[in-house]
């Protein structure tokens, strides 16, 4: 029997009131691989239109590399579909554990675990290592999937304010009695596009004997000087404790994650953490494919030069024309638009104009935050860059958006 009339409308009447308020999501499907150019069905049942991906996790252009797919499909021939089990039955074969060896060095950390998803490594890696005796203090902007993993933990939660180094030593200090401190931070904030300062939460860490959790699924294989990621940037390879990161953005662009640091940390998560013991292996497939794009990663840093490239052109050409961004060194660009209606009106404009660039509003950024979340890849050819910016400031012009202060949109659009 189903739910009755009553629940269905209680439903019916939540979708309208996101509709009413701009707040609705609603897909798109491409018809093609993931690159620069895509063909895109939007809305639902609508002709197809080739339009530019400015908002991809596609970072190095990998997602559709000949090398790749070539590997992937090796990977299918020789190892199979699937593992039809967990790791720890009969899931685990010789590439799972070449891949975690190749994470292990490609990060310069003591040991690796592949996880289904970075969701699943930071759903599984605060229980498997910490008690309600331990706490954790994570920055107030941290992912998603950081927060879904800290709530699942009996540790004592608590924050600081964005990139407060100040007020974190103070959280750090306040909670001085426990037994395990531990400071849980981004690498790159996937909405803001702004680097942590791993350097000073080392050097807060090793003063507190607190332990440091980073997610760096937005700068695996693209920040650092080779592309290992926020902490090579940061100076402090081998001082972190635990990294987790995906597959699914510039490491090929698929699906899987993983837990990568101290050996003892790992070897907990290979006992006790319910994502890697509850959930199938990763295909054979993506395996092969992430093996293959270590291997591309290690022989050079063009491709991440090149992101590095189109990202400071992309920036340089909208501040220019007027738009309020957020500031930062990354390929992730937002271009603040504050309202939530704006945000989807400007995207659905945008796209009228070929130029594919998706709003983002409550609950996935703060109220009075919506943006355009824009993300450069080295995918990205500079006509690509030229024609979206053509778009931009025409469709910024239609809005009467370009040279205005945050405050001036505000009061024109509201909150």
């Amino acid at each position: 029997m189903g739910y009755s009339n009553k629940v269905r409308e209680t439903y019916q009447s939540q979708l309208k009131e996101l509709q009413d308020k701009g707040l609705f999501k609603q897909e798109r499907y491409i018809h093609s691989t993931q690159a620069a150019d895509i063909e895109v069905e939007f809305p639902s049942g609508a002709a197809t239109k080739k339009v530019i991906n400015m908002c991809a996790n596609n970072y190095l252009g990998l997602s559709s590399h000949p090398e790749i797919v070539k590997a992937a499909h090796e990977g299918l021939d020789h190892r199979g579909y699937g593992m039809s089990s967990v790791r720890f039955i009969c899931g685990t074969q010789d590439i799972h554990r070449e891949l975690e060896q190749k994470l292990t060095a490609f990060l310069g950390t003591e040991d690796t675990i592949l996880f289904p998803s970075c969701m699943d490594a930071n759903a599984g890696v605060f229980e498997a290592i910490l008690t309600k005796d331990d706490v954790m203090i994570s920055d107030r902007l941290v992912h998603a999937s950081l927060i879904d993993g800290i709530r699942l933990c009996s540790a004592v939660q608590d924050t600081f304010k964005h990139s407060d180094m100040e007020h974190l030593e103070s959280k750090l200090q306040l909670h001085s009695d426990k037994r395990n401190k531990v400071i849980i931070t981004d690498g790159v904030y996937s909405m803001d596009g702004d680097c942590a300062k791993l350097d000073e939460m080392v050097a807060l860490g090793e003063k507190y004997d607190a332990m440091i959790i980073v997610d760096e699924s937005h700068s695996s294989g693209f920040i650092g000087k080779t592309g290992r990621g926020t902490h090579e940037k940061c100076g402090v390879v081998g001082k972190i404790d635990i990294i987790t990161t995906t597959f699914g953005k510039a490491l090929g662009g698929a699906s899987g994650g993983c837990v990568s640091g101290r050996k003892e940390l790992v070897e907990m998560c290979r006992q006790k953490a319910r994502p890697y013991l509850f959930s199938n292996t990763i295909a054979p497939v993506v395996v092969s494919g992430v093996i293959k794009v270590l291997e591309i990663l290690s022989k050079s840093t063009e491709r991440r030069d090149k992101l590095e490239k189109n990202a400071n052109y992309w920036r340089k050409g909208l501040t220019e024309a007027g738009f309020v961004l957020k500031e930062g060194d990354t390929p992730i660009v937002p271009v603040m638009l504050f309202n939530a209606k704006l945000a989807q009106d400007f995207s659905k404009a945008l796209f009228e104009e070929g130029v594919y660039a998706i709003g983002f509003f409550f609950p996935v950024v703060p109220n009075s935050q919506a943006r355009l979340r824009t993300q450069i890849s080295a995918g990205h050819e500079i006509h690509h860059l030229d024609k979206a910016l053509e778009a931009f400031i025409k469709v910024g012009k239609k809005f009467e958006l370009l040279g205005k202060t945050k405050q001036e949109i505000i009061e024109k659009y509201g909150m």
